[in-house]
């Protein structure tokens, strides 16, 4: 991925408004600080199964975690890191230059994941798209070895990718 690829995806517009909607961003930040999980991975699955009616295999998700691990690892968690450092310091104005720039990482990221999805999902067959939405959420939570169901550990994600419509 070169970073001149276009970052305004629909991927992108999914996950401003799914997270967006009520419980969903604290339910991820939730896992992604008790469990480790990245949420641009859940967002993925979510996109991937109830827009795209794709169902990933538990390995097409740790294919697509491979394309994005090091982006993840190198650029976006020392971003938090720096944020979060921030925070109990009188430097709100480069703490907000910090975020912006950690959001865009994040744009960087989810726009790797539908380059890679556009390589390697576009011949997939399309199902129900709920049932591919429950199927990937449940894959992405069994990639990252959490035992709960999506329906359980993931509702108000559940439910907003359910009611997105583009």
């Amino acid at each position: 991925m070169t970073l001149s690829q276009p970052l305004d995806t629909p991927l992108w517009t999914f996950s401003l408004a799914v997270y967006g909607s009520d419980g969903v961003a604290d339910e991820c930040l939730d896992l992604q600080e008790r469990l480790g999980l990245d949420v641009n991975i859940l967002l993925f699955a979510a996109f991937i199964g109830a827009v795209e009616g794709v169902r990933l295999e538990v390995t097409d998700i740790a294919a697509a975690n491979a394309e994005v691990v090091r982006w993840q690892d190198d650029i976006v968690r020392p971003l938090r890191q720096v944020r979060r450092a921030l925070k109990p310091m009188s430097a709100e104005g480069l703490r907000a230059q910090v975020k912006a720039t950690e959001l865009e990482a994040e744009k960087i990221e989810l726009a790797m994941l539908w380059q890679w999805s556009r390589q390697h999902l576009t011949e997939q067959p399309r199902t129900d798209q709920n049932r591919a939405l429950s199927a990937n959420l449940r894959g992405a939570l069994e990639f990252y070895e959490v035992a709960d169901r999506p329906e359980a550990a993931l509702p108000h994600l559940l439910a907003a990718a359910t009611a997105y419509e583009p």
